[in-house]
């Protein structure tokens, strides 16, 4: 088990459990203030947060399975 990946893993799982929280808070308040002029400039910071999360959560938790399990070795034929 390799501790360093597992810690990556954790920081980068924790990333992604805050920006699942914060991410649909800030699209569900640009939806809410349509008429502003900002409009299209916090639903783009929202919607960033939630492709964060998405990119963050996947690399989490491979860089924890590759911890347990190891790198996968190429077999020479």
């Amino acid at each position: 088990m390799d501790k360093y990946l597992l810690k990556k893993g954790f920081k980068l799982v924790s990333i992604s459990i805050f920006s699942c929280f914060i991410g649909p808070v800030i699209v569900y308040q640009s939806f809410k203030n349509k008429d502003h002029p900002l409009y299209y400039f916090v639903l783009s910071i929202g919607l960033l947060f939630l492709l964060i999360a998405l990119y963050t959560g996947f690399k989490g938790i491979m860089a924890i399975a590759k911890s347990f399990l190891g790198e996968k070795k190429k077999r020479n034929i």
